[in-house]
């Protein structure tokens, strides 16, 4: 009796002597598409999802990013999502994991060491500063003379002139809920230090999530920050991080978004890795609603 010829369903389920990398190419080539449709699909871009598929785990920022590079690929395709992550995660284990996601090095260029003249002319300038430095702490420690004491003494009789604009008031810090609102489709997900995920999913634009007040230290995790309009209480705030760069463990609580609009540039800009990561567009939500705090 001749074997009837495989469902579609069947061809993408693979057996466990196939490995994951083996696994997705056949389940793309039995959905018809290219591995170019595959990253249009997933957001996720063509080099991290070529490694994927030849199993080459070495080149992928972490095994967090394998995870979630690899149920994103699983949607795309059609075939088992969690089944695949543990496959892939069970393959990394066994070459003894992945590289460490937040830190690269990268070799110095000879060319953008600066030359000997520009050393020796910081050096100078390091000097100058602190002879100026000196010399005004030696003024702070000399008492006045008799002409300083008389001057300030008219400066404090000396009537107050009337026209002169009174100081401005300090602006009021905003209060009011966190609210994110995605400018374009954008995946984030909100998350506790202890691991609780708050939200995780896909907003479409003009659609926001409020961040819970009740929250413990919420962060964020988003490959598109500029893709995100946030506010406290109706104020908007400058964005979360540069553009298309993934940010990780950003806080997103009222007071923390404060201080850090309140502080230097150079605090603004979150830990993050250097390759850009954008989520899958159907990632759904879990924990919470699009648009509603959850309660």
């Amino acid at each position: 009796m001749a074997k009837e010829p495989a469902t579609a369903d069947e061809e993408m389920v693979a057996p466990d002597d196939v490995s994951a990398p083996e696994q997705m190419r056949r389940a793309r080539e039995a959905a018809g598409m290219t591995l170019e449709e595959v990253a249009t699909r997933t957001r996720v871009p063509m080099r991290m999802l070529s490694a994927l598929e030849v199993g080459n785990y070495q080149a992928l920022p972490g095994t967090t990013y394998c995870a979630g590079f690899s149920r994103a690929y699983a949607r795309a395709v059609g075939i088992d999502e969690d089944a695949l992550v543990a496959k892939v995660r069970a393959e990394i284990d066994v070459i003894g994991g992945v590289g460490t996601p937040y830190e690269f090095e990268e070799a110095v260029d000879p060319s953008s060491v600066p030359p000997r003249w520009l050393a020796l002319v910081a050096a100078l300038l390091v000097l100058l500063l602190a002879g100026g430095y000196a010399i005004w702490r030696m003024q702070l420690n000399t008492p006045p003379t008799e002409e300083q004491l008389a001057a300030e003494q008219r400066t404090e009789t000396r009537i107050a002139d009337p026209s002169a604009p009174a100081r401005a008031a300090p602006t009021p810090q905003p209060t009011g809920p966190v609210v994110m609102t995605a400018v374009n489709e954008v995946w984030m997900r909100i998350y506790q230090p202890d691991g609780k995920r708050l939200f995780e999913g896909t907003l479409g634009k003009d659609q926001s999530y409020t961040v819970p007040e009740g929250a413990q230290n919420p962060m964020i995790l988003t490959g598109r920050p500029d893709a995100l309009s946030v506010t406290i209480g109706g104020q908007a705030i400058p964005p979360l991080g540069p553009p298309e760069k993934t940010i990780a463990d950003v806080p997103v609580s009222a007071a923390a978004l404060l201080a850090r609009k309140a502080g230097p540039p150079e605090a603004e800009e979150a830990p993050s890795v250097s390759t850009p990561v954008a989520a899958p567009a159907s990632a759904p939500a879990s924990n919470a609603s699009v648009g509603i705090s959850p309660g």
